[in-house]
């Protein structure tokens, strides 16, 4: 029975994902309590984690690339919930159990200034076999790299999870993220600091006017999750450098 809803469900989104995996809730025992499968359904059981992929072209336009890849990615963040949203209403008309939602992108939960999301879909993603972490700190699909946006849906039904993939996606020696990285954000060491990423990279245009003082920032997760939903994008040297990418 479990086998045939994971056949179900694949064969549902065959033609809607670029990709998709399972993974049981049994592998997210290190996920932070508010942010475990757990905390957004109730007796989850399983991860389902969708991808679709941006197209390589927008990390070579020679005069439009930030511009496209803007545009790409926000097409692609409301294509995933719409897909997931319909996946979830499909999965309750099999039987008894429950689906919920991730969100692609917003609403996230904010630590403070740091962004989270409801659960971390690049965890999601390696725990589900969809890739392994690389270098950047990105997860790497072993056909798209670290071209596909992600969505999730956590469900009550207990399905059959994915082989992990438990190889490094990088080239040996490759340094090339962070030799390009323009905000320098990798510590020595090489580890990857997200707020450095997000602060040089991830601009709008009411962030520094709904942001600029105390109050305004005690609003951070209403501001960000409504009015700064279509964020620009400023940087994307490490995808460009990728050889992953190409």
């Amino acid at each position: 029975m479990q086998n045939d809803l994971k056949a179900t469900i694949t064969h549902y989104l065959e033609d809607r994902v670029s990709a998709v995996g399972f993974a049981p809730v049994a592998r997210f025992g290190d996920a932070p309590e508010a942010h475990h499968p757990a905390a957004v359904c109730k007796n989850a059981q399983t991860v389902i984690v969708l991808g679709i992929e941006v197209p390589r072209g927008v990390l070579t336009s020679p005069g439009y690339n930030l511009h496209t890849l803007h545009r790409a990615y926000h097409t692609v963040y409301r294509q995933l919930d719409e897909i997931s949203l319909g996946l979830c209403n499909f999965i309750e008309s099999q039987g008894r159990h429950h689906a919920v939602m991730i969100p692609s992108y917003a609403p996230m939960a904010f630590h403070g200034a740091e962004p989270w999301g409801l659960i971390s879909l690049k965890h999601a993603a390696v725990r589900a076999g969809l890739g392994a972490f690389g270098r950047s700190g990105q997860m790497y699909h072993p056909t798209f790299g670290s071209r596909l946006r992600l969505a999730a849906v956590v469900t009550e039904a207990a399905i059959p999870g994915d082989p992990l993939i438990e190889s490094d996606p990088c080239p040996p020696k490759c340094r090339a993220c962070q030799q390009s990285c323009p905000a320098g954000a990798f510590a020595p060491e090489g580890r990857f600091e997200k707020m450095k990423c997000l602060g040089h990279t991830i601009k709008h245009a009411i962030y520094p006017l709904a942001l600029k003082d105390a109050n305004g920032l005690k609003h951070i997760e209403r501001v960000i999750n409504t009015a700064g939903y279509d964020y620009w994008l400023a940087c994307d040297e490490c995808l460009k450098m990728c050889p992953n990418n190409r």
